[in-house]
């Protein structure tokens, strides 16, 4: 409900806890580009809101987040449904400053197809 745009793959969220996201995405028609595999900017979706979710529940009581920019990897065609994976086990949430979430995407035989490292910008509040 936050962000509607993410709608538009359709995905379902498998793990949703501190340090660590998974987000599925079926493989159809919509997604598709012109090859019959996952569209490139599909797989950013999931990156981006696996990395997002990830950073918004491992993150203190109070802060915000927002994204800075992505790097991503297209390391193999996206033939099948898929599983992006955002760990962030590896990261001091309490740090103000900027952050950087790694996710892969994996598909149904467990190879990465795509891989991510999207920068987060973390500001937490003041103690008074």
């Amino acid at each position: 409900w936050r962000a509607p745009y993410f709608a538009s793959i359709r995905p379902s969220i498998a793990v949703l806890k501190p340090g660590r996201v998974e987000v599925k995405m079926k493989k159809r028609r919509r997604v598709e580009n012109h090859l019959q595999t996952v569209h490139a900017i599909a797989m950013c979706n999931m990156a981006e809101l696996a990395g997002g979710l990830c950073t918004d529940i491992s993150i203190p009581p109070g802060s915000r987040w927002i994204p800075a920019g992505m790097t991503v990897e297209y390391l193999k065609k996206a033939k099948t449904d898929l599983l992006a994976v955002a760990d962030g086990t590896g990261i001091d949430w309490r740090h103000s400053g900027e952050v950087v979430v790694p996710v892969e995407v994996r598909d149904t035989a467990a190879q990465v197809v795509f891989r991510a490292l999207i920068r987060m910008n973390l500001k937490h509040e003041q103690a008074a």
